[in-house]
């Protein structure tokens, strides 16, 4: 939604055709969605009179013609959602230009919700006092318990919003997107925000976005890998990214000798440079005979947040002849992921011979290879 003008912040141009750090303040917000995997486009409304400046906003995108915007924000979104009408969207997130700074994590808690809900908005509590006081002094407390501060992107599924913007008359009162929603009868949840999505207003606002930016700058992303590899010895079973695989062999090793989550746990700690899986827990300690190597993915995890990161992505490849891989490789995601506290499409598993040749092609023993992604 890039229809407004922006009167309040003042300067040259609208707000969202300003300046922060290298690109506008709508180039990060389209950016940033485009960003995501999940995302397949964007269709951006603007104000008739900034064609030019949206043109040069968005010079090199692959972006579907802009939609016109009318004289309310209720109307602008209307010709938002016929615009994207024909291509049938499974999932519509109504986004604010002047909210540049969007998360994935957002995105995620987002897409999660849409699971159980109708639509889905990112809000932070208010946790300061409020007052009422319309003539400038305080008449009246306002009780802050249950008050949350509405952001965007707000997320629907796509016939349940449109239907519900063709039905909803104009109202003034309606502010934004989940109440057209609940106007209409849909359930919208509420899921945690980000301070990094803050609007651009006013003048302090975009002080705010270029510091903002600044400290967003610092930000890195590393990389860790890891290698693992057991061989063959007797039992009935494999234990691979957690999850119990009958095979006509068992593997020897001091722990469950899972290859796939002692590879991810050594990506793990190379992306923290913290040490590798046999320092955190040397085979030499009887507390880690036949332990579970989840055990193990968790520490790692944990010690990645301790180093104020996150981890964006898990990339696993077993390397086996036997047993198959492909009948079990969502339910290893799923265990990685939820190891980690991730989501599955953060995680991706996958398998590979070698063609016979070697140890490994022989079919004495499995290999995995993991990378890790963080950023910090």
């Amino acid at each position: 939604m890039a229809a407004g003008s922006g009167h309040r912040l003042g300067g040259a141009a609208p707000k969202q055709y300003q300046t922060v750090g290298d690109r506008t303040v709508l180039r990060h917000a389209i950016d940033n969605l485009l960003a995501d995997p999940r995302v397949a486009g964007v269709q951006v409304v603007i104000d008739p009179a900034h064609r030019a400046l949206y043109e040069a906003a968005v010079v090199g995108l692959d972006l579907p013609p802009p939609a016109l915007g009318g004289a309310s924000r209720q109307e602008s979104v209307r010709s938002g959602l016929a615009a994207l009408a024909d291509a049938g969207p499974e999932a519509v997130l109504i986004h604010d230009a002047a909210r540049p700074f969007l998360t994935g994590d957002v995105l995620d808690r987002l897409f999660t919700a849409l699971t159980h809900h109708d639509g889905a908005v990112p809000a932070l509590p208010v946790v300061d006092s409020l007052k009422r006081g319309p003539d400038g002094r305080i008449n009246a407390d306002v009780a802050r318990a249950g008050l949350w501060r509405a952001q965007t992107p707000q997320a629907f599924h796509f016939t349940a919003i449109h239907g519900a913007h063709q039905a909803t008359a104009d109202d003034p009162t309606l502010t934004d997107d989940a109440a057209v929603a609940q106007r209409a009868g849909l359930t919208v949840a509420l899921v945690d925000g980000d301070e990094a999505l803050f609007k651009i207003t006013t003048p302090a606002d975009l002080v705010k976005a270029r510091h903002w930016l600044g400290v967003a700058a610092t930000r890195r992303i590393r990389v860790g890998q890891g290698f693992d590899v057991h061989q063959f010895g007797a039992g009935d079973h494999v234990t691979l990214g957690g999850v119990r695989i009958p095979h006509d062999h068992g593997l020897i090793g001091h722990s469950d000798a899972d290859v796939a989550l002692h590879a991810i746990t050594d990506a793990v700690l190379g992306a923290i440079a913290d040490g590798d899986i046999g320092q955190h827990f040397p085979p030499s300690d009887p507390r880690w005979k036949d332990a579970d190597s989840t055990v193990f993915l968790r520490h790692a995890g944990q010690l990645v947040t301790t180093a104020g990161g996150r981890i964006a992505h898990i990339d696993l490849t077993v390397i086996a002849e036997r047993p198959r891989i492909g009948p079990h490789r969502l339910a290893m995601a799923r265990h990685i992921a939820d190891t980690l506290a991730l989501l599955p499409h953060q995680v991706s598993v996958k398998a590979t011979t070698t063609e016979q040749l070697g140890a490994m092609g022989r079919g004495e023993g499995l290999a995995a290879l993991a990378l890790c992604t963080i950023e910090i």
